[in-house]
């Protein structure tokens, strides 16, 4: 069976689990960081999930005005909150963001357009931070390494996080827009999962 398939089965008509959901039977004795890897890969695959078999009008959709959210822009969003999050705060590394500035603090949502070319830019950008934030975790030392948030940027209130702080966090964020995910796409076409 391929993913594409075992995908599109997990919309049920009962809301119940399908045998199919890639997210159903995964590791459930793991160590803390595989607990934590899989829940952040569960999120991360049901945002995917979500979005499946949608054209490029129906992921640049807007919820409901004056909101600008839609599909797109929380891949969008989605990306640059992973590569906020693991590259420049945790791998300390130097890159611009993705589609935010100082002009246009909502450029994730805004430029968030119904072209395919955006929509495609949009999933590989996402899948690059997925990547490297999934090799950045399990090749980490320890959960225990930390990072300096002296601004307040990812949420630290002003201090340090560890590793393991920032992949809560993380989890936390798609958890959040997982709710909103569910929203758009039923109102798009009536479909929703478990």
């Amino acid at each position: 069976m391929t993913t594409t398939t075992r995908r599109a089965d997990m919309f049920t008509e009962d809301g119940r689990p399908s045998d199919d959901d890639p997210r159903e039977h995964s590791p459930t004795m793991g160590d803390e960081r595989a607990t934590l890897a899989e829940a952040l890969r569960c999120q991360r695959l049901t945002l995917e999930m979500k979005c499946e078999g949608l054209d490029a009008e129906q992921m640049a959709r807007r919820s409901v005005e004056p909101s600008t959210m839609s599909l797109l822009g929380l891949v969008r969003h989605l990306a640059e909150v992973e590569r906020a999050t693991f590259r420049v705060l945790m791998a300390r590394q130097d890159v611009p963001k993705l589609y935010c500035s100082e002009t246009n603090r909502d450029g994730d949502f805004d430029g968030a357009v119904a072209d395919p070319q955006v929509v495609a830019e949009a999933w590989a950008a996402w899948r690059a931070e997925v990547e490297f934030s999934t090799r950045f975790l399990a090749e980490a030392p320890s959960l225990d390494i930390v990072a300096d948030d002296p601004d307040n940027k990812h949420g630290s209130g002003g201090g340090s996080l560890s590793l393991r702080d920032v992949v809560v966090g993380m989890v936390e964020e798609y958890a959040r827009h997982m709710g909103h995910v569910d929203l758009l796409r039923e109102r798009i076409d009536g479909r929703i999962g478990q």
